[in-house]
């Protein structure tokens, strides 16, 4: 199975995110700060090698909390 990544919302945050192809781990790539954007919508494609192949994918959410307040 591949994975692949999308960011949904916001659209014009760059690469924030990373997801190991293999894996399908999510990791950061970059700081995020809760003042800029706290909240990440991201889609999860995941592809099969069949013969068709079949795909799948998911949302995940994820929610930047400021821990210094």
């Amino acid at each position: 199975i591949s994975y692949t990544l999308q960011i949904l919302f916001p659209q014009d945050v760059g690469d924030v995110f990373g997801i190991e192809r293999k894996s399908g781990e999510i990791r950061l790539l970059s700081d995020i700060d809760f003042e800029d954007v706290g909240l990440y919508r991201l889609q999860v494609d995941a592809t099969d090698q069949g013969n068709p192949p079949l795909s799948g994918h998911c949302k995940v959410v994820v929610e930047v909390l400021d821990v210094n307040d």
